[in-house]
């Protein structure tokens, strides 16, 4: 399911900005659930719990403080660059080349970035995988945001300051509706991925964004389609 946009209300756009897990790659890829199962293991060992005990905690953590991370940070003196080494050693060859989502972003007129809670790393892997990295501007990362996960305001005011991002002149793609509320604050066309067909994933019911839809402009479960309407020449 798409609703198709009309490529004139785009063309005021100087800048793209794509989230990377379950958008840039599709929920179907199934590489953030790699993370997932690191992310439990991680607590598991760090505070010496069951599967099960440290999965429940994880989800409370990312429920109380927008992240695992940040939760992790908070409660318990972690230290990120561990926490992001251990979480972000998967196997990237889960997800398939997309060279058709490549040639439609490098078609895009203006600059592109990837805007990420993860790091780094993970999102070079993953665009590198994926065949789409050398068409970025930047990748601003979870340590870029100083540690600051979206939803918070502000990781998005450091990022449109290092940047120089006008809002009313940007859109930003997101599988999270809440991750979409801020953008739109600052004028962003905002547009929410989600999973081709609505299938299930792992997500948990918190995870989902009910009753949130109020700042998003565009729903799409086909980002290339999305992005080759927005390039397909206006109508006469």
């Amino acid at each position: 399911m798409t609703n198709l946009p009309d490529p004139s209300r785009f063309a005021h756009v100087t800048d793209w900005v794509f989230d990377l897990d379950n958008t840039l790659y599709p929920h179907h890829g199934n590489l953030f659930s790699q993370i997932d199962v690191k992310m439990t293991a991680y607590v598991s060992e760090l505070l010496h719990l069951p599967r099960e005990e440290a999965r429940l905690l994880q989800k409370e953590l990312y429920r109380d403080h927008g992240t695992t991370l940040r939760g992790l940070m908070e409660r318990y003196q972690i230290d990120p660059d561990d926490f992001l080494e251990k979480v972000h050693d998967i196997d990237y060859s889960w997800i398939e080349p997309d060279a058709a989502l490549g040639e439609a972003i490098r078609a895009l007129p203006g600059r592109k970035f990837i805007f990420t809670n993860g790091n780094r790393g993970h999102a070079e892997r993953a665009a590198r995988q994926l065949g789409i990295l050398d068409h970025f501007e930047d990748i601003f990362d979870i340590v870029a945001a100083g540690l600051q996960p979206k939803p918070s305001k502000e990781s998005y005011d450091l990022f449109v300051a290092l940047h120089a991002i006008a809002g009313p002149n940007a859109v930003m793609f997101e599988d999270l509706a809440r991750n979409l509320l801020v953008p739109k604050e600052l004028g962003m066309t905002t547009v929410l991925i989600v999973p081709r067909n609505f299938e299930p994933t792992f997500s948990e019911i918190w995870e989902r964004d009910a009753g949130r839809e109020d700042h998003v402009d565009y729903v799409t479960d086909d980002l290339t389609s999305f992005l080759r309407a927005i390039l397909a020449p206006a109508t006469p």
